[in-house]
């Protein structure tokens, strides 16, 4: 399938529910989540250092250093697993990307709270390619209090191989989340492919 677009307000937000074929999906996931070396890192809110709610890990290009919520992030070497998955998004975003943030969802209270990628690093529009394997988890878009469109929120349940393609003025008037499900879910695997600017 090819990438269709969502009709959001001041957004350029697009999904293939089939990027990935089911048995491509459920390897790479089980590869993913063995072979990785995760992390556990604390991050500041609202002042105080908490541990993130999901387990992490940042790999890129030489350089492709980022940083968000007080973390420093140096990124980690591409493996072939990452590589192949990468050139394959590229190819179909016709984007490039030196970067991607690994988030592994052990359970349902492992979430992600609302948000934007807009760190400078990212530059002004950045085009951010999401790639979900593992257990369907409800991803939320909502518009960014008192600067976004008059929208409201939407639900899309982004199941295993699926590809979301950010990009545009979204991330200047929107915020997404992951948030915690009472259901009983396996864990999924998140990869969120970037370019940080200025970094090759």
């Amino acid at each position: 399938m090819a990438l269709r677009s969502l009709a959001l307000p001041q957004a350029d937000v697009r999904l293939d529910e089939q990027f990935l074929l089911p048995a491509e999906a459920t390897a790479l996931l089980r590869e993913l989540t063995a072979t990785i070396h995760w992390r556990h890192e604390p991050i500041t809110l609202f002042g105080k250092p908490v541990l993130q709610p999901r387990l992490t890990a940042w790999h890129g290009d030489a350089g492709a250093s980022y940083r968000y919520s007080g973390l420093q992030l140096q990124p980690a070497p591409w493996t072939p697993a990452l590589q192949a998955l990468r050139q394959r998004v590229e190819a179909a975003s016709g984007a490039h990307f030196n970067s991607v943030l690994l988030n592994l969802y052990r359970h349902g209270q492992d979430s992600m709270g609302w948000h934007a990628d807009d760190e400078p690093e990212l530059g002004p529009a950045p085009v951010i390619a999401s790639v979900s394997l593992g257990a369907t988890r409800r991803f939320r878009l909502r518009p960014r209090p008192g600067s976004g469109p008059v929208h409201a929120p939407v639900g899309l349940e982004l199941g295993s191989g699926s590809l979301l393609l950010m990009q545009g003025p979204t991330q200047r008037y929107w915020q997404h989340a992951v948030p915690k499900t009472a259901q009983a879910v396996g864990p999924r695997l998140n990869l969120t492919f970037r370019n940080v600017v200025g970094s090759g």
